[in-house]
This record gives C-alpha cells, structure tokens and sequence, in this order.
C-alpha cells in the first residue's frame, strides 16, 4: 500500500484556475463511485469537523446535486452542482453554486466550474481536477476561504473510506 500519494495544488491567477492531481491507493471503480454516489460523497465531501449532507442528487448531464456543508453548530452552508458532461470513470463535468437550503444561487460568490478526469496508474486510480472562476476576484476570495486546507482535509478523509474498502 502506497502512503507518499501525489498531491500537486496549483493556483493559475491568470486563467482564474485552481488545477488538483491527487492519487488514491484504491481501484478506479471505488474512486468513481467516491465521487458520484451521494451516500459515499457525504461520508467525505466537508472538511472534518464539518459534515456533507444531500438533500438530493441526480448523477446525470443535466442533473443536479443539493447538498450542505453542516457545522458542530448546526449551521448549514448550502451549495449545488449541475452536471454538464459525463464520460463514466473518465471524466465529468458541474459547475458548483453556494445557494439557499431551496437551491437558490447566492450571486455575490459566483459559481466554479469543475472539469474532474479520472486515469488508472500501475495500482492507483489519478484524479485531476480544474477548476474555473469567471474573475480572478471570485478566485481569490475562495482561496481566502480557505479553500487548499478544506479540500486537502475532504481528500484526507476520502483515503480513510478508500482504505476501508
């Protein structure tokens, strides 16, 4: 079992991107499903101490995920995806939207555009993820957020319910 696992995070400020390449010591098909069935995602998504919870996924081009990122307080931060493009364990395509709990956008923060490819390598499964902002303003204010240290702590979790399969 692999333990030094690639993690490259790399801010574009001129093309408002953030561009991930991470590796996972689990098969492609467990990697997929991770990232595409709900009951799994929760398990994952929210940097811990934070919890994921859906309210309704539809995994497919044109669908929609509506989901909250839950505090130790309770508070809910509700965002959504729509699914765009879907080449199975190969590729998809969502643009994700913070919102209120009835999936209505917040329009002060913009949307991502998430471009996430999945490639098998000796016995790890590749996960490349490019992500968009319309402006670099909007970028900067969810690196300000803390966007790397959340993301980083999710993917941390993600290889703890990938261990255990």
């Amino acid at each position: 079992m692999k333990s030094d696992l690639l993690m490259n995070f790399a801010v574009d400020k001129e093309n408002k991107t953030v561009s991930i390449k991470r590796e996972f010591n689990a098969s492609l098909s467990h990697v997929w499903s991770a990232w595409t069935e709900p009951e799994i995602l929760d398990l994952w998504w929210a940097p811990a101490p934070l919890q994921s919870k859906t309210k309704f996924m539809e995994f497919r081009e044109g669908g929609k995920r509506l989901y909250a990122m839950v505090g130790l307080d309770g508070v809910e931060r509700w965002s959504f995806f729509e699914y765009s493009s879907i080449s199975p364990k190969t590729n998809f395509k969502h643009s994700a939207t913070f919102c209120d709990a009835e999936g209505n956008a917040n329009s002060e923060f913009g949307s991502s555009y998430w471009d996430i490819t999945f490639s098998e390598k000796e016995d790890l499964t590749v996960v490349d993820i490019h992500i968009k902002r319309d402006s670099f303003e909007e970028l900067q204010k969810i690196i300000e957020m803390g966007f790397k240290e959340g993301f980083t702590s999710a993917l941390k979790g993600l290889d703890k319910i990938l261990a255990e399969k």
